[in-house]
């Protein structure tokens, strides 16, 4: 005779794979809107290879080319920014001096 007596399963959870961004958004809007030196389009070329690295399962690789998009994204948003608002100020003192030139 057999005994059946209570089964006890238990499962092992793995740890959670940190899953990196690869700003792959913010990387077109700024090669498309915002791109200072081409700063957008390389950011986007990272961004791009961190969603690659994601899908290889590699996610050192991957948060490494994230941080370097996101670095770019940065520099390529404050120096478009800075560049619209000197351009902005420059035509205003253009057509300042052009009025009172007249």
């Amino acid at each position: 005779a057999t005994a059946f007596g209570p089964t006890i399963t238990s499962f092992v959870q793995p740890e959670p794979v940190p899953n990196p961004q690869d700003f792959v958004l913010w990387s077109f809007f700024n090669s498309m809107f915002c791109n200072p030196f081409c700063l957008g389009f390389i950011a986007l070329v990272f961004s791009v290879k961190a969603r690659d690295k994601k899908i290889d399962q590699d996610p050192a690789a991957a948060g490494t080319y994230g941080r370097t998009a996101k670095h770019l994204n940065i520099a390529a948003l404050c120096l478009g920014i800075v560049g619209t608002i000197i351009f902005i100020v420059l035509l205003a003192v253009y057509y300042k001096n052009l009025r009172v030139g007249s």
